[in-house]
């Protein structure tokens, strides 16, 4: 079911800040931010030969990133993104097998422009898992 990482997302305190640090110091191509007011984040990707980093800031005090910063203020690893080929397949799949849908199960539209759904965390030995369909 699972196809390759699409990327790996950090939550940071402070995008720009974390931008110039992929690009300045690393070396990295930065994508330009992209606000998705439906996610409550704004995003910018690192592009890697292999997959991307997704750095994510929260877009209001109503963001869930701004409570996983309230309990990790520096920021940290909020999840990874798994390519999948049938998002409906998949969720209904998990969903037989016990695994929980974050939300009200229905795919949203990611920052890709793709449906994608969350997994709890709890259910994946404590990480946060994005699907995302290809």
């Amino acid at each position: 079911m699972l196809g390759r990482v699409n990327h790996v997302a950090i939550a940071v305190p402070d995008l720009a800040a974390a931008s110039a640090a992929y690009r300045d110091t690393l070396g990295a191509s930065v994508s330009a931010p992209q606000g998705l007011p439906e996610h409550g984040v704004t995003v910018v990707f690192v592009e890697l030969p292999n997959t991307k980093v997704e750095l994510l800031e929260p877009l209001g005090a109503d963001s869930p990133i701004a409570a996983f910063l309230d309990k990790n203020p520096s920021g940290g690893m909020h999840h990874i993104c798994y390519e999948v080929s049938d998002i409906l397949s998949a969720r209904d799949h998990l969903i037989q097998n016990g695994a929980r849908v974050l939300g009200n199960g229905e795919p949203k539209i990611g920052a890709h422009g793709k449906p994608v759904l969350f997994l709890h965390p709890k259910d994946f030995f404590g990480t946060l898992i994005e699907l995302e369909q290809v």
